[in-house]
């Protein structure tokens, strides 16, 4: 079951090296109890630009059934899924894509707060887990995409 109160926010173009990554996009969601809307945004970077354009607010229904739902198997997802150690050392689901999750009883991130720069993780995901968290990135899409 989701949480109550949460934020969540996606992250494409977290590799770097010397340089610190350039994001490419920045979907985030967050949700209060008191509240029956999510509240997303987006900010992304066209192909050839320097900079994130921001996007107007959004909102989605958390109570709508199928958001609902969507919640729900990104959470388990996430509650499932290792990170990189030590933090921001390595991409181990090679997806160039970072998520931060929190909430009251999941703090999950990987990628680290300033992408990840070119280590070696002493934990690597295995195959069916890159895959969970290539559905987990679909999950954010997805909502963020239905967002008015």
């Amino acid at each position: 079951m989701a949480p109550s109160e949460f934020s969540l926010r996606l992250q494409k173009g977290i590799t770097g090296g010397f340089a610190p990554p350039t994001p490419s996009a920045i979907l985030t969601i967050t949700g209060t109890p008191t509240n029956t809307n999510l509240h997303v945004t987006s900010a992304i970077r066209p192909d050839g630009t320097p900079s994130l354009q921001d996007a107007l607010p959004k909102s989605l229904s958390a109570s709508d059934a199928s958001n609902a739902e969507l919640l729900n198997e990104l959470y388990s997802i996430l509650k499932s899924l290792p990170t990189e150690s030590p933090p921001g050392s390595e991409d181990i689901y090679g997806l160039d894509t970072s998520i931060a999750f929190g909430s009251e009883d999941l703090m999950w991130f990987n990628g680290g707060p300033q992408g990840c720069g070119g280590g070696k993780s002493s934990v690597q995901a295995t195959a069916e887990e890159k895959a969970k968290f290539k559905r987990a990135v679909e999950i954010v899409e997805k909502l963020v995409g239905e967002a008015k």
